[in-house]
């Protein structure tokens, strides 16, 4: 579904990703770990159109990415809940979730839509009259992963769902992603929370300094001494 190819992303003369390549197949929940400043959130805004990358090819169901806006990426089916959620705070849980779906034009699909998001996550049908920025920070979580799905992703990419959850509501968040994946929606998942992530992960990629340095099966990097070691506390 989704391919980067030797991509080389810069901040000004910083070297943000230096030669990435991996790939996200159809149906898959796959993971870029890493610790602070991997890249794992630039590979995320690069394949987002919110940074372009200065070398390399990176490829959506047969399309290239390279050049595509970031409004376009969403009209290709690619949709990103953001690090730090980014609601609009001062508009409502409801309008929070038809902004998610201004892009489109079926109504009907739009009203099943924002049902089935209601769906998903209840606290949000309960609480979608109030101010989005009223809402605690796991129900902010939630508001931004419902927002996302109301563009009809095919491919969802989710930037550090667990940051500032308390345990319980990270373990609920990560139960909801593998509902999503369930229901046709694949999904490309950065974490800082390794353990959690590897956990529910088809595939996993190893950040370290703009690079990859390890790959393979989830449930296989999760036993392996080095993971244990460098993200597990092993």
């Amino acid at each position: 579904m989704l391919s980067l190819n030797n991509v080389h992303v810069y901040y000004g003369a910083i070297h943000a990703l230096k030669g990435i390549s991996f790939e996200v197949n159809e149906g898959e929940i796959v993971t870029l770990i890493g610790s602070n400043g991997a890249g794992k959130s630039t590979c995320l805004k690069t394949i987002s159109g919110l940074l372009r990358p200065k070398e390399g090819t990176m490829q959506f169901k047969g399309i290239d990415l390279t050049k595509v806006s970031a409004p376009e990426v969403v009209t290709k089916g690619i949709s990103q809940v953001p690090e730090g959620r980014r609601i609009f705070a001062n508009m409502s849980v409801s309008e929070n979730l038809d902004l998610g779906a201004y892009q489109r034009r079926d109504k009907e699909g739009i009203k099943q839509d924002i049902e089935r998001v209601y769906t998903l996550f209840p606290r949000l049908k309960e609480r979608r009259r109030q101010l989005a920025g009223t809402l605690s920070g796991g129900e902010q979580q939630m508001l931004a992963m419902g927002r996302a799905l109301m563009s009809k992703p095919q491919l969802l990419l989710l930037d550090e769902p667990s940051m500032g959850l308390a345990p319980l509501l990270v373990k609920q968040i990560f139960e909801i992603i593998v509902e999503i994946n369930s229901l046709g929606t694949t999904i490309l998942l950065v974490e800082q929370n390794a353990r959690m992530a590897l956990s529910v992960a088809s595939r996993a990629y190893v950040l370290e300094t703009g690079k990859i340095v390890l790959s393979g099966d989830a449930k296989e990097l999760m036993e392996s001494d080095e993971i244990q070691k460098a993200y597990l506390g092993g």
